[in-house]
């Protein structure tokens, strides 16, 4: 199913993927640093949720309390816990 995450705190405005199970695929991310964004995408491109946890979950942007990559991993979270309704 396809998610879309609101992100909170960071240049991206929201991210968009994939879940399949755990599993995730099909990363998106709307504004923030496209290159760097895009890396992330393409790196953890069928990861398991807690693989992507494990990894980015609390990574912090300068002195922002949170990340582009964090956020990704609550979003991704919140998408398996049932807490983010899927896309329409």
């Amino acid at each position: 199913m396809k998610y879309v995450y609101t992100t909170q705190m960071v240049c991206s405005q929201a991210i968009s993927f994939d879940l399949d199970g755990n599993k995730v695929s099909n990363i998106q991310f709307f504004g923030g640093c496209n290159g760097n964004l895009k890396a992330i995408s393409k790196l953890v491109d069928g990861w398991e949720v807690e693989k992507i946890e494990s990894y980015l979950k609390g990574n912090l942007c300068g002195s922002k309390p949170t990340s582009c990559a964090d956020q990704l991993a609550r979003g991704v979270r919140a998408a398996l816990d049932g807490k983010l309704r899927p896309a329409e």
